[in-house]
């Protein structure tokens, strides 16, 4: 079998049943209630009535009884529900399903939980307290099993519970059968309660526990190793799974003395992960099921390796890098996600100003030039060069790209990745593009003089020429293309604009609220950010982040940019032969009206989609920067 790049497709995986001796059962059994379940069973049968149903006989394999009764035919709006629909839906994770109704019918999840519970008698909560220590009403495994969770408030001689979708009867004998006591049941938004359980008991935890499995045999050795595989197997499909429905861009695994940390990147900023108090014991598993799935070698723990894995979530395919670096206590492995199927964002998706969108746009249209986009690493440089090409692509134009990796696609575009591997760089696959008969070409990095030398002559020989650098500001662009010992005359010759942004977090529109800001303490950010002291007149537009479940309490969702636009005039071209400093450029720049990273920050806040705090920290480099730079000279003077 090769392990260069699997392709798996993620699933519920259960574990391979154990053979016991004397034809045992192969159901799990309970550490402590083996021979008190059966006996409970047989209890419950033999009543009247349960808390179910009184008029309908108990079965085991009813897990669909929700569907097969007349729910649809019901409800006159579910009519439309085909076959397929309801297959699709049965054949979801509970906590699924009540997501893909929603989206099927255009309503909320709360609207279609609430019609579920009126169908089934149940009472629909929205918000809810849970016990203090649900795992000793109820073991983990069920809890992660049904999805369900004990509430605070309890009833003698019943289970007060809440779950994600109307139960069946054969929970209801689960739960007796484990508690001696009849269930109640209540329904709850899904996505809280999921995140109730992963918050209480860390990700994954259902698939490292074993703690309530009665594993008695020791003949049975192997198929607890195939267990134990199959655990890890799941767990890491679980990690990546919550990565990708939270948004993150990036995980990361990383081993302590006591424990193994693992954070996500999300909207750029690390958020640690719960995870099983007994993940330590695991760590070797976790990491070596890891550098398999890349194709890594498992016995190397000395030096750094680097791998892919192509991962499949629904109809999703997620190219994922993989990078390892021995530790003080292992090896920490890095996880890059991205989407194959990423939709690429418009112009105005990336938070633009109509005013910046037009000078952009009127650039885009040269038939020659260089347009470059500045800032540090993951602020967003390749995504504004996807929607820069997204805007001037035409049938009648040749457009080509050469990335590392391919980020986005888009249609009609032809998009060339490198691979170092072979020798095939940025600099050898663009002189490769210019034998194609290119109208516009996309760099996505100039790295080196060699590449800066090929960008600058393509596009004095008529091509649009779209790149990036990693400078903090736009004038600082000019000075690293000099450092590179590009001659100034092509520099000035060449470019046309220089872009500089920076990615802020996007306030979460469901729990923002005004500022409690005083007008002293705006007017002192406002001197910070270099701001005219009289925009403290829209105090009333600006906003604080608070904190809900829809934005997992951080306060945002999603990212927005800030932009600095330097258009290349007559009076800067003269600086540039002149090679001058970063400092003397932004000076002239800013007399012609350059908009600022500061500026565009403000305008945002003012627009309401993001806060002070955030253009402060992400802006203020660029000032402390420029600082440095002035204070540098003067002390050279």
């Amino acid at each position: 079998m090769s392990f260069l790049r699997p392709k798996f497709i993620t699933s519920t995986f259960s574990s391979k049943k154990r053979k016991r001796k004397n034809s045992e059962s192969n159901s799990f059994n309970i550490k402590g209630l083996t021979s008190e379940l059966d006996e409970k069973k047989d209890n419950l049968s033999k009543e009247e009535s349960t808390s179910v149903d009184n008029d309908e006989k108990i079965t085991w394999a009813d897990d669909h009884e929700i569907f097969e009764k007349d729910l649809v035919s019901n409800f006159g709006k579910w009519k439309e529900l085909s076959d397929l629909d309801r297959l699709n839906v049965l054949g979801s994770p509970k906590e699924d399903r009540a997501r893909i109704l929603a989206a099927k019918f255009s309503n909320t999840v709360d609207e279609i939980m609430t019609e579920l519970g009126s169908k089934a008698e149940l009472d629909y909560f929205d918000d809810f307290e849970l016990s203090e220590n649900p795992t000793k009403i109820i073991p983990l495994r069920l809890i992660h099993s049904f999805s369900c969770l004990p509430l605070k408030e309890q009833t003698e001689g019943r289970v007060q519970l809440i779950t994600v979708w109307p139960p069946t009867n054969r929970m209801s004998r689960w739960i007796y059968a484990v508690s001696g006591h009849k269930p109640v049941w209540s329904l709850g938004s899904p996505e809280k309660i999921i995140r109730a359980i992963t918050e209480n008991f860390g990700i994954g935890a259902d698939s490292l526990d074993d703690s309530d499995l009665d594993f008695e045999d020791d003949d049975d050795g192997q198929d607890d190793l195939e267990d134990q595989n199959a655990a890890i197997i799941r767990f890491v499909n679980e990690v990546v799974q919550k990565a990708i429905v939270d948004r993150a861009t990036d995980i990361h695994f990383e081993p302590h003395k006591e424990t193994l940390q693992i954070r996500y990147r999300i909207d750029g900023q690390l958020v640690p992960v719960r995870v099983p108090d007994n993940l330590r014991s695991f760590q070797d598993a976790i990491i070596s099921r890891i550098k398999i799935m890349a194709g890594i070698n498992i016995s190397e723990k000395r030096r750094p390796q680097g791998g892919r894995i192509t991962f499949t979530h629904g109809q999703s395919d997620l190219d994922i890098r993989v990078s390892t670096l021995p530790t003080l206590y292992g090896e920490s492995i890095s996880l890059r996600l991205l989407n194959e199927k990423s939709q690429p964002l418009s112009m105005a998706e990336l938070g633009l100003s109509s005013t910046s969108e037009s000078k952009i746009g009127s650039v885009l249209e040269k038939p020659h030039g260089i347009v470059l986009v500045t800032g540090p690493t993951g602020s967003g440089k390749s995504t504004s060069l996807t929607a820069f090409i997204r805007k001037i692509h035409k049938p009648e134009r040749r457009i080509m790209t050469v990335e590392d990796p391919v980020e986005y696609e888009v249609a009609g575009i032809n998009q060339t990745q490198v691979n170092a591997e072979i020798g095939f760089n940025f600099a050898s696959a663009l002189r490769e593009i210019l034998r194609q008969d290119p109208d516009v070409i996309m760099v996505g990095e100039i790295r080196d003089r060699e590449t800066a030398d090929i960008a600058i002559r393509a596009s004095l020989t008529g091509h649009l020429v779209l790149s990036t650098l990693h400078t903090n500001d736009a004038p600082g662009a000019i000075t690293r293309l000099i450092d590179m010992e590009i001659e100034p005359f092509l520099i000035a010759s060449s470019v046309e604009m220089v872009i500089a942004q920076r990615l802020v977090r996007r306030l979460c529109m469901e729990c923002c609220e005004p500022t409690k800001m005083s007008e002293s303490d705006l007017m002192a950010s406002l001197a910070l950010l270099e701001i005219d002291p009289k925009e403290v007149a829209h105090i009333d537009s600006v906003r604080d982040a608070k904190g809900c479940p829809n934005c997992q309490n951080l306060g945002y969702r999603g990212r927005v940019g800030i932009f600095e636009l330097m258009r290349m005039s007559d009076s800067i071209h003269s600086l540039v032969i002149k090679s001058a400093s970063a400092p003397d450029i932004r000076e002239v720049a800013l007399k012609e009206g350059m908009s600022t990273l500061q500026g565009s920050g403000w305008q945002q806040i003012k627009r309401g989609l993001t806060t002070i705090d955030e253009v402060i920290r992400y802006s203020d480099g660029a000032i402390e920067d420029e600082t440095d730079i002035l204070n540098t000279q003067e002390r050279s003077i």
